[in-house]
């Protein structure tokens, strides 16, 4: 039977005894997959520095390279691939992705495994871009940001199971069986998504344009809301990046301890996209501002207790409470400001969490190289939460001013700030 995104009928979460689109599930699984790939490094850290023979902050590098290829990929494959069926778009990126992957695992030495993990990021950012959009078209109105909770979940349960999972199998054997396991789970992903995901394109799938979702992307409250998901990102990746060095160099932590507080911070992280993704469809910049200020205060807190390990295992959990509370929010109001550019809009959002997954581990790594130690880290957290925080709180006065003037229109308002 040939299905299509607009023959599917939406199912609304909301109401009694429906549930979610079966590929809500499995889009999510693939950011699982390929989402553990994205920050298992935090925990191999150190095996891979000895393995390559470069030091922390170079390995570090690695996170950045990542993040790196999904800032460059996000929108230049989401306008590559906007013609195409999105289940064929979705299923030839996991292809890559893999193929990335098993390159990484064989990499001989330092530069193939950079080039790699540049590659596999561009993949694995075509992938969010159009699977949120996915999600996004499966559902009513009333439950867009649950299913982009849902979808987003997928990368929250990947630092719950999959990045402690990298790291023990890292421990045990070797970073380089986290990369092959990363790629089979990535291979199991992409046979639920050729069954699973609505077939789209042809007469099915409304027809997309480029220029059609340019003009949609013409809004300046479009372009704040990406300045503060680039801060708030960044300042949640720029402590994580570095989680396990700062655990066992600066808390006295054992190595085999680190995998413990990595899928504690996970479950922070969890707990805060269910908050999230309830408060993010009626109170989405209220939800930034609180995240934002409390993610500034755990920050400052972990630097200030680095050497009281009991406090900081404590603080770890709340580090991902506070750090992923403003997901669906920032994911989800981005379709609210420009709805009629469903696939761009969300793979710019998606290059903007990467430009701080970009530069937030570069600031971290400088000021470790400088001589700060591993504590500097949290504090550049802190400082880019406040600076997400200004933002958002920003966003809200122009929607304030917005509800004031409702025909002047965002720009007119943005123009007289």
């Amino acid at each position: 039977m040939k299905h299509s995104l607009q023959n599917s009928a939406p199912v609304h979460a909301d109401a009694p005894g429906t549930r979610m689109p079966l590929a809500v599930y499995v889009l999510a699984l693939g950011i699982f997959t390929q989402g553990t790939s994205e920050f298992m490094l935090s925990g191999l850290l150190p095996g891979m520095a000895d393995d390559l023979g470069v030091s922390i902050p170079d390995a570090g590098l690695l996170i950045s390279a990542f993040a790196i290829g999904m800032v460059v990929g996000a929108p230049l494959l989401a306008v590559a691939t906007l013609s195409w069926p999105r289940r064929t778009a979705l299923v030839g990126l996991q292809v890559v992705f893999v193929a990335g992957h098993v390159v990484g695992a064989l990499a001989p030495g330092y530069t193939v495994l950079f080039v790699s993990r540049v590659v596999s990021a561009l993949a694995y950012a075509g992938f969010w871009g159009v699977a949120v959009a996915t999600a996004v078209a499966l559902v009513p109105a009333d439950a867009k940001s649950r299913a982009v909770a849902l979808v987003a979940g997928g990368l929250t349960l990947a630092t719950i199971v999959g990045v402690p999972a990298g790291t023990v199998l890292s421990q045990s054997s070797s970073w380089r069986a986290a990369f092959w396991a990363v790629a089979a789970a990535t291979v199991v992903s992409l046979v639920c998504t050729a069954w699973a995901v609505p077939t789209g394109g042809g007469g099915g799938e409304e027809p997309r344009s480029v220029r059609a979702e340019l003009r949609g992307m013409r809004r300046p409250q479009l372009w704040l809301s990406y300045a503060v998901t680039a801060f708030a990102f960044g300042a949640v990746i720029v402590t994580f990046s570095y989680l396990a060095p700062f655990l066992t160099e600066e808390s006295g932590l054992a190595d085999g301890a680190v995998p413990a507080v990595l899928a504690l911070f996970g479950a922070g992280g969890m707990a805060g996209l269910v908050i999230g993704g309830r408060t993010a469809q009626t109170h989405a910049v209220g939800t930034l501002a609180a995240g934002l200020g409390a993610l500034a205060v755990i920050s400052a807190a972990l630097a200030l207790t680095a050497h009281t390990a009991p406090v900081v295992i404590g603080l770890a959990f709340l580090l991902g409470l506070a750090g992923y509370v403003t997901n669906p929010a920032l994911q989800s109001r981005v379709f609210t400001l420009a709805p009629d550019a469903p696939t761009l809009v969300g793979a710019t959002n998606t290059a903007a969490f990467n430009v701080g997954n970009t530069l937030a581990p570069m600031l971290g790594g400088l000021t470790i190289g400088a001589g700060y130690g591993y504590t500097s880290v949290a504090w550049v957290g802190a400082a880019l939460a406040v600076l997400g925080c200004g933002g958002a709180l920003w966003a809200a006065r122009l929607e304030r001013a917005a509800r004031r003037q409702p025909r002047a229109g965002f720009e007119k308002i943005f123009q007289n700030v």
